[in-house]
C-alpha cells in the first residue's frame, strides 16, 4: 500500500488531524502541517462563506511544499446548503486534500479530480465504504468504535479487515488514536494512516472554550458517552458536558434523524458542538494543554519508540 501523491514524502508520521467542527481553524492547521502531519479543517468553520476565501488564500499561501499538505472536510448532506459555493472555492484554490462526510457524490468528487486534488471520504461500515468508492472517492477514512464527534459502533480490527478484502488505495483509520504507538497499530492491521482528532482539541491553537480543553484533559475513556440526540447521528460526547448542560448522560433519549440538521448542529435547545463536546475514548492519553507541534512531537517520538520494540 502507498501513499497518494500529495501525501508521499512530506509526512513526519502517517496521521491526518482530523477535521473539528467549530474548533478547527488557520492557526491550527498551519500548525499541523508545519509540524508533519496533514491538517484540516471543516469548510463550514468559516462563517459566512467569504471567510472560507480568505482562510483558503492563508493557506495557500503560508504552507509550502516543506510542510504537509492540508485538508479541507465538505459536509455532502444534503442539510448543507453551502455546499455549492464551497465546493467551487475549494476548486478554485486546488485544495490538495478533500475529506468528505455524510454522503458521497460523483460530481464533488470529479470537481476535485479535474485539479488533481484527492478524496478521502469517512465510513461507518463496509457497505458505506463501497458506495463511496463507486462513486469515485480516491480512499477511505474508517471510522470506528471509540471515535470523537460522528462514529461508527464497529471494532477497528473487523471494519479494516473487511475494507482491505477488496480495497487496495488509500485508508485512514479513526477511533481511540491518540498515541504514536495506537498510529503503528493501525499500519499492522492494514490501515496507512491513523485519523487523531481529540487529542487536538487540547491544543493551544484549538479554538475551543478553554473549559472544554480542560475536561478532556481531565477525562478517560469512561468519560465518553455514544448519543444520536444531539445531530441525529450517533457519535461520542463528553458525559460531563452533557450533564453540564442539565442532561443525564445516562439515559438520552433517541433523536428523530429526518428533523436534523447537521450542517448547523442538530436542533436541540444544547447544541453540538456548541454545548455538547464531541471527544473520542483515546484521550486518557492526553494529559495537559499544549501547542499542536509538541503534540505531534510526541506522536513522533512515540511511533519511533514503537518500531523499536517492534524490532527488538
Amino acid at each position: 500500500m502507498s501513499l497518494p501523491a500529495p501525501l508521499q514524502n512530506r509526512l513526519k508520521i502517517p496521521v491526518i488531524a482530523s477535521p473539528l467542527f467549530i474548533i478547527s481553524n488557520p492557526d491550527l492547521v498551519i500548525a499541523q502541517c508545519r509540524s508533519g502531519v496533514v491538517g484540516s479543517f471543516p469548510t463550514l468553520n468559516a462563517r459566512p462563506v467569504e471567510q472560507l476565501e480568505e482562510w483558503l488564500q492563508r493557506l495557500t499561501s503560508e504552507l509550502t511544499q516543506d510542510d504537509a499538505p492540508f485538508a479541507a472536510n465538505l459536509i455532502v448532506h444534503k442539510s448543507n446548503d453551502r455546499l455549492q459555493a464551497d465546493l467551487d472555492l475549494c476548486v478554485k484554490y486546488k485544495v490538495p486534500v478533500i475529506i468528505t462526510s455524510l454522503g458521497a457524490r460523483e460530481d464533488v468528487n470529479a470537481a476535485i479530480h479535474s485539479y488533481g486534488g484527492i478524496v478521502l471520504h469517512d465510513v461507518i461500515n463496509d457497505r458505506f465504504a463501497r458506495k463511496a468508492v463507486e462513486k469515485g472517492a480516491d480512499g477511505l477514512i474508517a471510522v470506528a468504535a471509540g471515535a470523537g464527534g460522528h462514529a461508527g459502533t464497529l471494532s477497528p480490527f473487523a471494519l479494516v479487515q473487511e475494507i482491505r478484502k477488496w480495497f487496495d488505495g488509500p485508508l485512514a483509520l479513526s477511533g481511540s488514536i491518540a498515541t504514536g504507538g495506537a498510529v503503528l497499530a493501525a499500519q499492522a492491521m492494514g490501515a496507512d494512516l491513523g485519523y487523531i482528532g481529540s487529542a487536538y482539541i487540547a491544543t493551544e491553537e484549538a479554538r475551543a472554550d478553554e473549559a472544554y480543553k480542560q475536561m478532556i484533559v481531565e477525562s478517560g475513556a469512561e468519560d465518553i458517552v455514544y448519543s444520536n440526540l444531539f445531530t441525529g447521528v450517533h457519535g461520542n460526547y463528553l458525559a460531563p458536558s452533557v450533564a453540564r448542560a442539565g442532561l443525564d448522560p445516562a439515559n438520552l433519549p433517541e433523536s428523530d434523524p429526518s428533523k436534523m440538521n447537521f450542517a448547523s448542529g442538530g436542533n436541540q435547545d444544547k447544541k453540538a458542538w456548541k454545548d455538547i463536546w464531541g471527544c473520542g475514548q483515546g484521550i486518557g492519553a492526553v494529559d495537559r494543554i499544549q501547542p499542536a507541534a509538541e503534540l505531534t512531537q510526541r506522536l513522533i517520538r512515540e511511533y519511533a519508540e514503537a518500531r523499536g520494540r517492534i524490532a527488538a
